[in-house]
């Protein structure tokens, strides 16, 4: 379904120019973010939004349909974060060198796993910006 410009536009602007899901920004990855249905169409959700939020490429390619995975430190089922609904905070953190983004909840943690928010290629990314100064977000 396309998206209108104007709800685009809201959801860009609520979420900063910034994946909801790794935090990545657009001026970083030098890639237009893309919209995401949090609650995927497939499984009924609206193109509202309250359901969308705005998702790196990386992000998007993982995430999918998907609105749960296991969590790699107990091996039991959890949702995904849902960025509308929670707190990035109250799930994740970044490692102390600013490069990885570490799960504090099952939630959390699922998610990380799920959507390879610290594969290779970001990781390397993120320490370059680090060094710029341009990373982690401070918010």
């Amino acid at each position: 379904m396309s998206i209108a410009p104007a709800l685009r536009g809201q959801v860009s602007a609520r979420d900063r120019g910034r994946c909801a899901y790794c935090h990545t920004t657009e001026y970083n990855s030098g890639q237009a973010m893309h919209i995401d249905h949090i609650v995927p169409e497939s499984a009924g959700g609206p193109t509202v939004a309250d359901n969308l939020c705005q998702v790196c490429f990386s992000c998007n390619i993982y995430k999918g349909a998907k609105q749960d995975s296991i969590d790699p430190q107990t091996g039991t089922e959890a949702a995904l974060f849902h960025p509308i609904r929670q707190r990035w905070s109250d799930h994740f953190d970044w490692d102390a060198t600013g490069t990885l983004i570490v799960g504090r909840t099952a939630c959390g943690r699922a998610t990380v796993a799920a959507l390879h928010m610290n594969n290779q290629i970001v990781v390397q990314a993120r320490r370059r910006w680090v060094t710029g100064g341009w990373h982690p977000p401070t918010d």
